[in-house]
């Protein structure tokens, strides 16, 4: 896959035929002062946007959660802000995965996972550990960290995806690491960062980062059309001929698997009205 107006009030997620495995579209956070006038409608008050903007979406990835711990009341308050059927990503914080050995994150994972995030209930999407582009893959340290991931939190389960950026995770024995702790692995489209379309877990996590101003959906009809296209191979269990696969030898279940697309970074501004275009495809 190479991906360099709105579409109807978007309440529920796309699922499939047997209701079992979900395609869901989003973008990074809600709050963004360029999309009151690219998104929002005019005159809305800030404390609403949540409000609005996950019922013209189906999931949003959480940023904030990176760089500052947030307390059980505001994941309480996001979780009744918005539709049944939504959910939020939430990104681990940095200190979690921005450590040189990371196997002694126990702590800080932890502390992470109490914070509250299981006031979101049914609406907790994956969990994303981001790791600098600096951070190397190092067999032993990466496994004992994923390690240290659960399964399960106060009787939710747990879905962890992990966000590398540099290129020496391009390898089959990092994959296989993943698969073993059934864990995801972000498939990033970017121009700075390594795209690992492999599949890896019983879902699938994408990263769209390449859209552009100067169109008014910010990527062009036919990446939106290629997207689609994509997300309903995964969502039935397969894997999309023609994406860069580390490891093409492997051949990964074939059973149905959730879909988060995230239209992240590149012309932020358009990241909404490329996410609705994408929704309107699916729906």
């Amino acid at each position: 896959m190479n991906t360099a107006q709105g579409s109807p009030s978007a309440t529920t997620a796309i699922t499939a035929p047997s209701g079992h495995a979900a395609i869901r579209v989003g973008v990074g956070g809600w709050t963004f002062e360029p999309w009151r006038q690219t998104f929002y409608p005019p005159g809305l008050a800030a404390a609403k946007e949540l409000h609005y903007a996950s019922r013209q979406l189906t999931a949003i990835e959480i940023n904030g959660t990176y760089y500052s711990t947030q307390r059980a009341a505001t994941f309480a308050k996001w979780r009744d802000d918005t539709p049944d059927g939504f959910v939020f990503s939430l990104k681990a914080h940095r200190l979690t995965t921005n450590r040189r050995v990371l196997a002694e994150a126990g702590e800080s994972v932890q502390h992470f996972l109490h914070s509250g995030v299981a006031e979101l209930g049914d609406k907790l999407g994956p969990i994303v550990w981001q790791f600098a582009p600096g951070k190397r893959f190092d067999p032993d340290d990466f496994g004992a960290f994923v390690a240290l991931l659960p399964q399960e939190l106060a009787g939710l389960r747990l879905r962890h995806v992990l966000d590398v950026r540099h290129d020496s995770f391009r390898d089959p024995a990092f994959l296989a690491l993943a698969r073993r702790h059934r864990a995801g692995v972000v498939f990033t489209e970017s121009d700075d960062y390594p795209a690992l379309p492999d599949l890896t877990a019983d879902f699938v996590y994408t990263r769209i980062m390449r859209t552009r101003s100067e169109l008014q959906t910010g990527v062009d009809d036919a990446t939106l059309d290629q997207l689609a296209a994509c997300a309903r191979v995964w969502r039935s269990g397969g894997q999309p001929t023609g994406l860069p696969l580390i490891d093409p030898a492997h051949e990964p279940p074939a059973h149905p698997r959730d879909v988060f697309v995230f239209f992240i970074s590149g012309a932020k501004e358009r990241a909404p009205a490329a996410a609705q275009a994408l929704l309107s495809r699916l729906a």
